[in-house]
């Protein structure tokens, strides 16, 4: 994808100097993971520079060669398998993470950072770095949420093992996937290869099921159809019998908001419709642009605290990689919603 580009260069770069220290395997990695992200004849050159020596010391008849870098690719330490072995041990998510019942939300997301790092399919290839990577994710989600936790902590001490995805625990099942948690920490740090997609805690190979799916009939497809139809019905109804909003924070003249105001306090762009000036005067219109506000503001706080996570998120991986050249690119990376939000926080005191 297009979007990935830049992250591909990237890997290049980093298995380019590799390659300038002598480590070809590390540099085979970042080309390969390259290659997934965005392929280019650029990275397929260096790859087979690095590879194809390699390949004709040790021909065998039996073996394609271009399975070689995989094989090398999938081996792991003792140390990563002991680590495996652990968190399959642990009886909670609280020891998943290794926090205390009291933990804090900084602490709660520097352990997630760590550990899934740690554990990610793509960095861990021991048995079970999988299902360890799904427990962590599984454990975060949980826990970051009040009322999941909530629940967990009242029924969580039956002794169920927290990585269990059979209907005994359907009570705590998270919101979001493993991958796509660690991908908004990360910022989409490791692609996920194989076409393997994390759903309800089960990790599948989705060309395989795309392959062997049987054909359903006309009738299962209009089943299956059907709560989307219902759902478009509904919508589309409660569009007619709802009014809609006396305002917009962007320009959308599709839906009437084409007349910009400026809020008398903060200054906050809005967008409003031509008979607005008729329907808000006074304190109507004062409470309306106190609402504009408070709207703008939740909109800032969410962006900001989406900027500090991809910013984090960066930093922790050129630390943990050793990665300058990101590391430089993360401090400079601006955080426009925080900078603003300072600015009208300031400006209330």
């Amino acid at each position: 994808m297009e979007v990935n580009r830049d992250e591909a260069e990237r890997c290049i770069d980093i298995a380019a100097a590799a390659l300038k220290i002598h480590q070809p395997e590390k540099a085979l990695r970042f080309l390969e993971k390259a290659q997934r992200l965005f392929p280019t004849e650029k990275a397929q050159g260096k790859q087979d520079d690095v590879s194809g020596p390699r390949q004709r010391q040790a021909p065998h008849e039996d073996t394609k060669p271009e399975e070689k870098p995989s094989d090398t690719s999938r081996s792991y330490t003792a140390e990563q398998l002991e680590a495996v072995r652990r968190t399959k041990q642990c009886k909670d998510f609280y020891e998943i993470l290794g926090v205390q019942r009291d933990f804090s939300e900084d602490e709660l997301k520097r352990s997630y950072r760590k550990l899934a790092l740690k554990f990610h399919p793509d960095k861990n290839h021991a048995p079970g770095a999988t299902e360890a990577f799904k427990a962590i994710g599984n454990a975060y989600a949980v826990l970051s949420n009040a009322n999941k936790r909530r629940q967990y902590d009242q029924w969580g001490e039956e002794g169920r093992h927290p990585s269990s995805s059979g209907p005994d625990n359907g009570n705590f099942e998270p919101d979001i996937s493993p991958e796509d948690l660690f991908n908004m920490f990360f910022g989409g740090g490791y692609p996920s290869s194989n076409g393997h997609v994390y759903t309800n805690g089960r990790m599948r190979n989705q060309r395989r099921e795309r392959r062997e799916r049987p054909r359903d009939g006309g009738l299962a497809v209009f089943v299956q159809v059907m709560p989307i139809l219902i759902l478009v019905i509904v919508s589309a109804l409660s569009q007619i019998m709802v009014n809609n909003p006396s305002y917009s924070l962007s320009f959308r003249p599709s839906a009437g908001y084409t007349q910009k105001r400026l809020t008398e306090n903060l200054k906050v762009p809005y967008y409003v419709g031509e008979q607005f000036s008729k329907e808000f005067t006074g304190m109507n219109l004062k409470n309306l642009e106190r609402s504009v506000e408070d709207d703008y503001i939740s909109n800032l706080r969410n962006n900001c605290w989406k900027e500090k996570q991809q910013k984090e998120g960066m930093l922790y991986r050129a630390r943990y990689f050793g990665d300058s050249e990101l590391y430089q690119r993360a401090q400079r990376a601006r955080t426009p919603s925080c900078a603003k939000l300072s600015e009208i926080t300031a400006s209330l005191h």
